[in-house]
């Protein structure tokens, strides 16, 4: 089990380039990637977002690659068209303000474009060199997910635990419940019937108001849920998963408290629900 935050680092050092490696990653329903790279990385761009996502399948990721230094060569480009036109505006506008002064080159490098540089890379090489310091960025940050997964895990346990002890309390209590529910029905058609209370007709109706209101069957599913979340726990990239038991998990809980108005039941059908709803905030961080 893999929580979605962490942090992981690393450090490239070769002739060619010295960089900084960072990755950081938060809570998100889906995979969603940003990259802070160096323009001239565009293209291996698509290889960069490949390699995180075979390493991280959900949450908000952030991978940034900052250059130091190195012997990439770099292209000059002079936009010498631009330069002439420069030129002759900063001259047409001396003459008109009457200001006698010549054009220097320090007035055309305070525009913009008047050069641009252009890193002549291999992208094949820049790979081979790159990839490897991006692996290890992204084996940090998996292994600090990993650390918080496990202490989620640890605290899911607990949270299982105390909904399982809930619901071995309101199933104990079954029994007593249901021989409760059928004296009070059967000392109703008494009253009011008196003698001429039909044994068949009762039975028939017990049975059908014990239908309604017996919450054995929640009861077997709540409990095949619990044991379902139990194993996806060992599943890769399981967070959805885990989501979508809690929604299970909390409609059985419900269904048990709207089909008992026993005090006691009641009180243990809050206790699970708030289990289930701590287990659901702490699954919101799983991936």
């Amino acid at each position: 089990m893999k929580s979605m935050t962490g942090y992981g680092s690393s450090r490239l050092e070769t002739q060619a380039l010295t960089a900084t490696i960072g990755a950081k990653s938060w809570n998100n329903r889906f995979m969603e990637l940003t990259l802070q790279i160096p323009a001239y990385f565009g293209p291996i761009e698509r290889r960069l977002r490949e390699l995180v996502e075979s390493r991280v399948r959900r949450g908000k990721v952030e991978l940034s690659i900052r250059v130091l230094g190195g012997d990439t060569p770099t292209d000059v480009i002079v936009d010498t068209a631009s330069a002439r036109s420069v030129a002759e505006a900063i001259r047409r506008l001396a003459e008109a303000a009457g200001i006698e002064e010549h054009v220097r080159l320090s007035h055309l490098l305070g525009i913009d474009g008047m050069l641009t540089y252009e890193r002549s890379i291999d992208a094949d090489s820049l790979w081979q060199s790159l990839a490897p310091a991006v692996v290890a960025c992204l084996d940090g940050l998996n292994a600090e997910r990993d650390r918080e997964g496990e202490a989620t895990r640890v605290d899911l346990e607990e949270k299982l635990e105390t909904l399982g002890r809930s619901l071995d309390a309101i199933e104990n209590l079954t029994p007593e419940l249901e021989v409760t529910i059928r004296s009070s029905l059967r000392s109703r058609f008494e009253e009011v019937m008196g003698d001429l209370v039909d044994e068949s007709r009762i039975l028939v109706e017990i049975a059908s108001y014990m239908a309604k209101h017996t919450i054995n069957e929640e009861i077997v599913r709540l409990r095949s849920h619990i044991d379902a979340f139990r194993k996806a726990m060992d599943e890769t990239a399981c967070g959805k998963k885990l989501d979508f038991i809690c929604q299970e998990m909390n409609r059985e809980a419900n269904t048990i408290g709207s089909k008992s108005a026993d005090s006691r039941v009641s009180d243990a059908v809050i206790a699970m629900k708030d289990a289930v709803e701590n287990i659901r905030e702490q699954v919101r961080n799983v991936e």
